[in-house]
């Protein structure tokens, strides 16, 4: 499945999720942006903060999102950007003083689907692993920024799911495959 989400929408969205963010901070009622049509899907996104360090390396701050939703793309972005900036366990809640260095990026999912291990594109697509009571998931492009093959990917997915080493071949062992929208504040 594709997703199409014009220009308009995409800033939409990133005005909706810094708004969400701010207002909260401020303690005040948003003041939610005009959607286009796009915005009322139902989809999964995540939305991702980022602080610049010391030294100028990007640096996570935090990042939240759900991987189906049945609320309108919208409405999922808000709730996203409320729990990335004051919920994500990873990190302490976003201060006032601290919202403007932050950069916001969001990644708008297409539905997943179940996949053999070599169906998976590294860059291309994300990958979630659920295997008894534990799972993981990898947006799409960590495996880019981080360098790594298809192997390398579903090994760190393991990991991160809290399994032993080729869990994601296991007969028991759930993989899914999805692709995302990607874009932010910090477009290239």
């Amino acid at each position: 499945m594709s997703i199409e989400l014009s220009a308009e929408v995409r800033e939409s969205l990133i005005l909706t999720a810094r708004e969400a963010i701010a207002s909260r901070l401020e303690g005040r009622a948003p003041r939610w942006p005009a959607y286009g049509e796009a915005a009322a899907s139902p989809l999964g996104a995540f939305v991702t903060l980022h602080k610049l360090s010391a030294h100028g390396r990007r640096l996570l701050r935090g990042c939240i999102g759900r991987m189906s939703s049945e609320l309108a793309l919208s409405d999922t972005i808000r709730a996203m950007a409320i729990s990335a900036a004051f919920e994500d366990p990873r990190f302490p809640p976003v201060t006032d003083g601290e919202l403007e260095a932050i950069d916001i990026e969001i990644s708008v999912l297409t539905p997943m689907e179940r996949c053999a291990p070599e169906d998976v594109t590294p860059g291309l697509h994300g990958v979630y692993l659920k295997r008894e009571y534990r799972s993981g998931v990898f947006l799409p492009q960590v495996a880019t920024e981080q360098g790594w093959d298809r192997e390398t990917l579903l090994e760190q997915l393991c990991v991160k799911a809290g399994l032993e080493a080729g869990s994601y071949a296991a007969p028991d062992a759930k993989l899914y495959r999805f692709s995302a929208i990607v874009f932010g504040e910090l477009e290239p």
